[in-house]
């Protein structure tokens, strides 16, 4: 980079310096990049450093700097990210949708047109998409570059802070102050209230710098820093190990291995409990009856987390040692080994078994000749039965439903069973064909000699479960301290500094604070009291 010598000391300075790093007086010819004319106030931001921004502009690496070194650029980011997080609250995350649905169904259903272009946006899954995922780390970016651009030109320059300072920088700061015949003793004396104030003095051939607080200017830099960790924390979200948000069904009395936990950890449901608010109570009428029904008032998992044993071997089933027993409620998890356990939905009388009966079809009083059982969590293929019947389950409906006229089913929950049976009568090969399910019974010939029809069944209620790991919070809780030591930092402490320069004619003194003028006033007129020092001048109010 091309070198600035300092005409009045020789310092050399990078170019795009604004004030000589040594002697402080202004580069006049670099007064316009902080937007500074000459004979005005000092604008000393950054110290009147060069910034990497604004002196290099010719690699593509530059150009990316300078880019993201933008305050403008990060604030649109900024922006945007906001614009869309606001978006994504317009309709549910697809984690709070119910989890056994089609996503893009459900959004289409519920919200019409906007809902399926909610869903094809991505905006269902906001959070966790890549373009979301983008904006974050360019964020991020901006963050960092945008404070290394200032941060380090900062640090350069604070350290080489100096008492003697040039005749055209004192005078151009916004406190200044001419006193003519002041005596040692009063320069002593101002010298010792500064430093009995906090202020650090050093001294250079009669030149005297007080100053304190440097360490606030600091405090945007701590925010950013936190900034970053939050952010971090945030996209370690992504990671597998780092966050885990599942989702498992468990039906009363079953016992399911814990997603995620590479079938290491099972949960039992012993019993799901459903609590309602008294219909007779008057403080739950009104929202009994906009319901359209009884009000959950509690509803919970009496649940035990077994761990499986490490000798199972592959293939058998694993020997489990009971972990943990409780009951889990809404906002009250069951919590082992990091994983904890929210009671999340229910399904309430989930079709467990159906027996059917097979009877002649001309009988009226359907008097059974022989009857099966099927187990709808898993159903055998077929089924031999006395009489020498045998029945085939050619297909089977959990969940049934008609589409465009053809059977379905719209879940693989047995909530409404629907089965086409295949009846093969004592001494036939040729099945005759049913089908039959609640409420239905139909022979699908018409020539059927047999009739499959309902005969019993038993339900069982099902409850929903969140599985979360979050090893990220501490993460975010650090950023965010972090950040809030920043913001104390920058926000309770100013970077004062008063110079005192002896001069031919008596005394000049000269004072810059990064915040409240009016504090570094009040410090001066408590050093120079009973002293014949004048009292610095507002340049600022004097111009305007």
């Amino acid at each position: 980079m091309k070198k600035i010598i300092c005409e009045s000391c020789g310092h050399e300075n990078p170019e795009g310096t604004v004030l000589c790093g040594a002697c402080g007086k202004p580069i006049e010819n670099n007064q316009h990049i902080d937007g500074n004319q000459s004979g005005k106030l000092l604008n000393m931001r950054y110290e009147g450093s060069a910034r990497r921004s604004q002196t290099h502009n010719k690699s593509i690496i530059d150009k990316i700097w300078n880019f993201f070194s933008s305050v403008k650029v990060g604030v649109t980011l900024i922006v945007i990210t906001l614009i869309a997080s606001a978006v994504g609250t317009i309709f549910p995350q697809e984690m709070y949708i119910p989890p056994n649905v089609n996503p893009a169904q459900h959004y289409a259903d519920q919200y019409g047109i906007l809902g399926k272009i909610y869903y094809q946006l991505g905006f269902h899954n906001l959070y966790s998409s890549w373009w979301y995922m983008i904006l974050i780390a360019m964020i991020g970016t901006s963050i960092i570059i945008a404070s290394l651009d200032r941060v380090v030109p900062l640090y350069k320059a604070l350290k080489m802070q100096k008492p003697k300072r040039h005749t055209s920088f004192l005078q151009r700061q916004r406190l200044f102050s001419k006193t003519e015949s002041v005596s040692k003793e009063d320069m002593e004396t101002v010298a010792a209230k500064l430093k009995s104030q906090r202020y650090k003095l050093t001294e250079e051939d009669g030149h005297i710098l007080a100053e304190k607080g440097r360490f606030s200017r600091w405090g945007p830099y701590v925010n950013h820093i936190g900034l970053i960790v939050f952010l971090l924390g945030a996209l370690l979200r992504f990671v597998p190990f780092l966050y885990i948000d599942d989702y498992v069904w468990v039906r009363e009395g079953d016992t399911v291995v814990v997603p995620e936990t590479d079938q290491q950890y099972y949960v039992k449901n012993e019993e799901f409990i459903i609590e309602t608010y008294d219909e007779q109570d008057k403080r739950y009428q009104a929202a009994i009856k906009k319901q359209g029904g009884s009000v959950p008032s509690n509803y919970q998992t009496d649940a035990v987390i077994y761990k499986a044993s490490n000798a199972s071997v592959a293939g058998e089933d694993p020997e489990l040692e009971v972990v943990k027993e409780g009951s889990i409620q809404v906002n009250k998890p069951i919590k082992f080994d990091g994983f904890a356990l929210y009671q999340s939905s229910y399904q309430l009388d989930e079709f467990k078994t159906m027996t059917f009966k097979i009877h002649e079809t001309e009988d009226e009083e359907e008097e059974a000749l022989t009857s099966f059982t099927v187990d709808l969590t898993n159903p055998e293929y077929e089924y031999e039965l006395d009489n020498g019947f045998r029945v085939v389950i050619d297909q089977y409906f959990p969940e049934y439903y008609l589409d465009d006229g053809s059977p379905a089913s719209k879940s693989k929950y047995p909530r409404n069973p629907a089965f086409v049976f295949f009846v093969y009568p004592p001494n036939e090969d040729s099945p005759e064909v049913s089908f039959a399910g609640i409420g239905r019974n139909v022979d699908a010939t018409g020539e059927n000699d047999y009739k499959v029809g309902l005969q019993n069944f038993e339900v069982r209620d099902v409850t929903g479960l969140t599985v979360k790991k979050d090893y990220t919070l501490p993460f975010i809780a650090l950023g965010g301290l972090i950040f809030m030591i920043g913001v104390i930092q920058g926000m309770y402490w100013q970077h004062r500094r008063v110079w005192i320069h002896p001069s031919e004619s008596g005394v000049w003194l000269a004072a810059h604070t990064n915040k409240n003028w009016y504090g570094i006033k009040r410090d001066i007129e408590k050093a120079i009291d009973g002293t014949e020092v004048k009292m610095v001048q507002d340049q600022q109010e004097l111009d305007e």
